[in-house]
């Protein structure tokens, strides 16, 4: 007998109230520590700035770089659209984006506007107004919720008398911050870089620099002449950089491709965790394999994908990945630079898009995160909505997301709450074998069955005198390397 709507609702509340019973069971009883990832939490947190020092973009050259002082800080951002519970919860993005990079926040101010101001991102009375914030508080800093143009952040500069930050440096700081791998630290030099070039400015003599005579090392007759001025100089070499490390990706790249290919030629599945950053994406990661991956209540925790091997209760194998977080307004930068690792995610079989139910707008997650998805080239892809932290979700927010989104399912990983539900849904929305076969495998051809087991999909399977009697589906492939074995009736009856 079917459910009604009251119904599931009814057993809905009482299964969260299980996870919240739960939930404070698991905080009273004693956690098994992992060492690895607690050393690597306690390196980032001695990594956050002290008051008084600063954390400075690698200066390749000798002009003025954006230095990030982000120790005492005011936020700032314009609405222009939405209601006014979407621009607090923007604001209140940035001020967690802020404190991850370690800094203070002190204030934070929000103007109604059509658009932003094009000379200085807010008017000029609420430069006025953010002036005597800045004064009074004490603040070294100041944060705008949005990309600014090169003239912006320099009008903004000059009249607050304090250095002006948007919120992509912001996220470029924190990539900065967690980046691990020497693929991830090249990808993020190259954002930022790539975010730099168009901001540079000079300081001091910025004038044209003439090539000297023999004596001076110059390159002498006809080759006097006005020469580059110190930022072309610069320019040139930050080009030359990226260049440089455009190559090394690539390189990088090369090895990550020879991998997925691999994978693909033995036909193992491949599903990629998704989802705005700090939904619990690695908790869950670490959840189905036990991984070990870092896991930190922090934005942009995880930069390196993860892959790791599992197996469905019939012994097929697939593969998880953990990705980078996505945000609103991800800067392109990123995007561009990360590609490679984010090709995880477009080249997999079935994306799991982990949300936070306990944010106050998932819906807006939602909707960021499939903008980059299908920014990605992965907008086609099968995918399951995991509403993550239901053990301390309104109810009726979960129940909303579970009716308006296909394919959802609710969860806890801190508590365990749903996670057989979903793991059963990931292995039943994994990518199906084209071929279906009715054969009987000799005893000492176990490698072929184990190989079935593997990579195709168990229907029925019997114990025969002759053999083991295997009614499957399995790739052309595999299906071709069986029927040089035995005799093989694809007609699937």
């Amino acid at each position: 007998m079917s459910e009604t709507p009251d119904q599931r609702e009814l057993r809905f509340e009482e299964l969260l109230r299980e996870s919240a019973q739960a939930a404070a069971e698991y905080d009273e009883s004693e956690e098994e520590i992992d060492h690895g990832a607690a050393q690597e939490r306690s390196e980032r947190q001695a990594l956050r700035r002290v008051k008084g020092f600063s954390t400075e973009l690698q200066d390749i050259s000798e002009a003025e770089y954006r230095q990030l002082q982000l120790e005492r800080v005011v936020l700032v951002g314009v609405w222009t659209e939405g209601s006014i519970e979407s621009a607090e919860n923007s604001l209140a993005e940035l001020k967690a984006l802020a404190e991850t990079a370690g800094s203070e926040v002190l204030e934070g101010l929000i103007q109604r506007r059509d658009k932003p101001d094009p000379a200085t991102y807010i008017g000029s009375g609420k430069v006025i107004e953010l002036k005597e914030v800045v004064r009074s508080t004490g603040a070294d800093t100041v944060i705008c919720d949005g990309e600014l143009s090169p003239s912006q952040l320099r009008q903004l500069e000059d009249k607050l008398k304090v250095k002006v930050v948007d919120r992509t440096a912001l996220i470029l700081d924190i990539f900065a911050q967690h980046a691990k791998s020497r693929e991830g630290k090249a990808q993020v030099e190259l954002a930022q870089i790539a975010y730099l070039l168009p901001r540079l400015r000079g300081w001091g003599d910025s004038l044209s620099r003439q090539v000297g005579g023999r004596a001076a090392g110059g390159a002498g007759i006809g080759g006097r002449g006005p020469g580059e001025t110190k930022i072309e100089t610069d320019r040139r070499r930050i080009r030359d950089r990226m260049a440089k490390l455009r190559r090394e990706i690539a390189e990088m790249r090369v090895s990550r491709d020879t991998k997925r290919q691999e994978r693909r030629r033995h036909n193992i599945p491949s599903v990629a965790i998704a989802g705005y950053t700090n939904a619990g994406k690695s908790s869950l990661l670490n959840k189905l394999t036990n991984a070990g991956v870092l896991v930190e209540n922090a934005l942009f925790a995880t930069l390196d994908p993860t892959v790791r091997k599992t197996q469905t209760p019939e012994g097929r194998i697939y593969t998880l990945t953990d990705t980078v977080g996505f945000v609103r307004h991800l800067p392109h930068q990123l995007i561009d630079a990360f590609k490679s690792t984010l090709e995880e995610v477009s080249g997999a079989d079935l994306i799991v898009h982990v949300v936070d139910g306990s944010h106050p707008d998932p819906s807006e997650q939602i909707r960021a995160v499939r903008e980059v998805i299908t920014e990605i080239g992965g907008a086609g892809l099968p995918e399951i909505i995991a509403i993550n932290k239901v053990d301390i979700a309104d109810p009726e927010v979960v129940m909303n997301l579970l009716r308006t989104e296909k394919n959802a399912y609710a969860f806890s990983v801190r508590t365990g709450f749903g996670i057989e539900g979903l793991l059963h849904a990931i292995e039943k929305s994994l990518p199906h074998p084209q071929v279906e076969i009715n054969c009987v495998i000799p005893y000492d051809r176990g490698d072929l069955v184990s190989a079935i087991h593997e990579h195709g999909e168990i229907i029925s399977e019997l114990y025969e005198e002759a053999g083991t009697y295997i009614h499957a589906r399995v790739d052309a492939g595999l299906s071709e390397a069986i029927a040089k074995v035995v005799s093989l009736d694809t007609s699937g009856e």
